[in-house]
């Protein structure tokens, strides 16, 4: 059992490059205190962060419940930006190789973690999943969580920004339901907005819960299916690598 959330963990994540390679490791069956579960997570975080930074990769930790088009919007940025910043995904979730066929058939290498009954990645499944995927130094490394608001928001993974993506479709209290997801988020991105006239959404609203538990974040809405507010999205990835050359791209929406 997860010494945090309470989710099962059966033997450990699995790691599947799309070459059907497996690997597999070890991980902690039993925890005594939820404080020494986050205290040992945190030490390997660390660990990934640096590891990363010293190889000039930037890491981000993609989050969102089930269906927010986090998949969709992967791919619309592969396409848009894999030409001139090589892109590599880590992708989590309970079972399939779905989402990790619909990223390499967008032209990004991708290894998917399955977690089995487990309801988050943590630092451990990180480094397993990067020592899989061997990222190109100086690249941009997307970590595409499993669909959860709670659980994922717990465990740092060592990544450079966490972007909690949310749909109009959701409804705009998910903020004030899940405060501690948005309390983590460096950016929040409010997905499908092409859909606004068709679904009871404040999008001010949503946005001013987000900055009173968390004045810090950004918050941008975009259409990962229309191309609308992807400049600002790039243009935030952007800043995170500021060594880089700003990055191109033909806007469709």
């Amino acid at each position: 059992m997860c010494g945090t959330c309470g989710c099962g963990e059966d033997d450990g994540p699995r790691y599947t490059h799309l070459t059907e390679h497996a690997h597999h490791h070890e991980h902690p069956r039993t925890v005594v205190l939820e404080q020494r579960v986050l205290g040992r997570n945190d030490g390997l975080a660390a660990q990934n962060r640096r590891e990363l930074a010293a190889r000039g990769i930037v890491a981000i930790n993609l989050m969102s419940s089930p269906g927010s088009g986090k998949t969709t919007l992967l791919e619309r940025t592969i396409a848009d930006l894999a030409p001139q910043w090589p892109i590599g995904v880590l992708e989590g979730d309970q079972e399939t190789l779905l989402d990790a066929t619909r990223i390499r058939a967008a032209g990004a290498p991708v290894v998917q973690i399955n977690t089995g009954a487990g309801c988050h990645l943590d630092a451990e499944m990180l480094r397993g999943g990067l020592a899989a995927l061997e990222p190109a130094p100086g690249s941009l490394l997307f970590i595409e969580n499993v669909g959860n608001l709670v659980c994922p928001a717990l465990f740092d993974l060592g990544e450079s920004g966490r972007v909690v993506v949310m749909s109009v479709t959701e409804g705009d209290d998910k903020p004030i339901k899940y405060p501690h997801m948005f309390r983590t988020a460096d950016l929040v991105l409010i997905n499908k907005v092409d859909l606004l006239p068709y679904v009871d959404f404040d999008q001010e609203r949503c946005a001013g819960q987000v900055r009173a538990l968390n004045p810090a974040a950004a918050v941008l809405p975009l259409s990962a299916t229309r191309g609308e507010g992807l400049g600002a999205w790039y243009a935030w990835l952007q800043a995170r690598a500021p060594h880089r050359r700003p990055v191109q791209f033909d806007s469709r929406g």
